[in-house]
């Protein structure tokens, strides 16, 4: 008679780990190299610290792995609303000198201790409530028309103010795009319209450019100041407009990233010592230290697990018959992939500077254990599926020992 294993071992989708834990390890390696060269005193706590947020990140993959789908169905409005509540708290508790600094209010700072960034847990939440949301809307209203996809974007919208009116009260604009993308990514799996999308989309292009357009004109800067717009995201824009005419200042970061990355030739330099200062690159630019001592290669390396692991994420997806996973696979792989285009782009000076960190490599506990807890919500689908796969397995098994009797 077959027999089949029936532990967890068997049921863990270990094509996605491996991708996953590579690129842990290489944000090890990249976070040593910068805090040995940029905070040698530092050295020992930085490791340590980086190695618990794993650690954390981690155990919290396993658990979310386990929950069945009625479960998170259950928890998901309770962790939209947790969600919600702890993005009211950097507007309240923050540091004077970070918000100079970066010109958002998004992290949590307690008597003069960064705590924690609230809005990156809330993607996963905001994930999950756009899935339950969607298959809610289809269950409650039926029909395949105009109004109905109108009507599901209006719940959309339901959805995504809140987070939207937080993040502006943070004037957090960079984590607003990845939400943006997130939700563009739900959009089109839900099956709205073209006739509805494209407009949207030639809208979104002409906007842009109309916005360029403005930007690059000096009375326009000022039409754009008096709209609301900070000096400091004007300046940053700029910066990426003509970076090496702002290289002493807005733009300092940026353009010693770059020759950073220049500096790495083909095979990068092998020094453990980083020839060129680059602020704060442990977080955003994290990339710029691995391609000046990896080079172009371990750059190369860096996208091609990258790639690897959203192949991977989505050849889940497809295999998995669940609407509600599928829905929120969709969310976590445009989180991911807008991430990374994001950061790489802009420390090649492509994008600008939003200080959006690179998914698994950066430094920072809090977007590392949510990107850890999506893989755990990615790895839960393949998990039930084999669950339910086994069972099937055994119930036939029954049914043939019966038959057998």
């Amino acid at each position: 008679m077959a027999s089949r294993k029936n532990n967890i071992e068997s049921r863990v989708d270990y094509s996605i780990i491996l991708p996953v834990f590579s690129l842990l390890i290489i944000g090890f390696i990249a976070i040593y190299l910068v805090a040995r060269n940029d905070y040698p005193h530092r050295l020992v706590a930085i490791m340590i610290q980086q190695g618990a947020w794993t650690i954390l990140g981690l155990l919290l993959a396993f658990i979310v792995m386990l929950f069945n789908t009625q479960f998170l169905w259950r928890i998901t409005p309770l962790l939209y609303g947790l969600g919600l509540g702890l993005m009211v708290l950097p507007i309240i508790f923050y540091s004077p000198e970070l918000v100079a600094s970066t010109g958002a209010k998004n992290w949590v700072t307690i008597a003069n201790t960064t705590l924690f960034q609230p809005s990156e847990f809330m993607k996963i939440s905001y994930i999950l409530m756009l899935a339950r949301t969607t298959l809610w809307f289809n269950d409650s209203f039926k029909g395949d028309d105009l109004k109905q996809d109108f009507k599901l974007l209006g719940y959309y919208a339901l959805v995504t103010l809140p987070v939207f009116i937080l993040l502006a009260a943070q004037k957090d604009l960079g984590t607003a795009m990845v939400f943006v993308a997130i939700l563009a990514g739900t959009v089109l799996i839900a099956g709205i319209s073209w006739k509805i999308l494209l407009p949207v989309v030639l809208a979104a292009v002409t906007g842009v450019l109309i916005f360029l357009g403005l930007f690059l004109w000096d009375t326009g800067r000022e039409f754009l100041y008096k709209l609301g717009m900070d000096t400091y995201q004007l300046n940053r824009i700029s910066a990426w407009i003509d970076p090496f005419s702002y290289a002493k200042g807005i733009a300092y970061q940026q353009t010693q990233g770059m020759i950073s990355i220049g500096i790495g030739g083909l095979t990068g330099t092998g020094n453990p010592t980083l020839k060129l200062s680059v602020p704060v690159r442990e977080s955003d630019m994290i990339f710029t230290a691995i391609a000046e001592h990896f080079g172009f290669i371990g750059g190369v390396l860096v996208l091609l697990l990258y790639l690897l692991l959203i192949y991977r994420l989505l050849r889940v997806t497809i295999a998995s018959n669940n609407q509600f996973y599928t829905l929120i696979s969709a969310g976590f792989v445009m989180m991911i992939m807008f991430h990374i285009f994001e950061n790489i782009g802009a420390t090649l000076g492509i994008l600008p500077l939003t200080g959006i960190p690179l998914p698994f490599i950066s430094q920072g506990g809090s977007s590392l254990i949510s990107n850890l807890i999506g893989v755990g919500l990615i790895l839960s689908m393949s998990y039930q599926k084999n669950l339910h796969d086994e069972e099937r397995f055994l119930k036939n098994m029954r049914r043939s020992a019966r038959y057998q009797k």
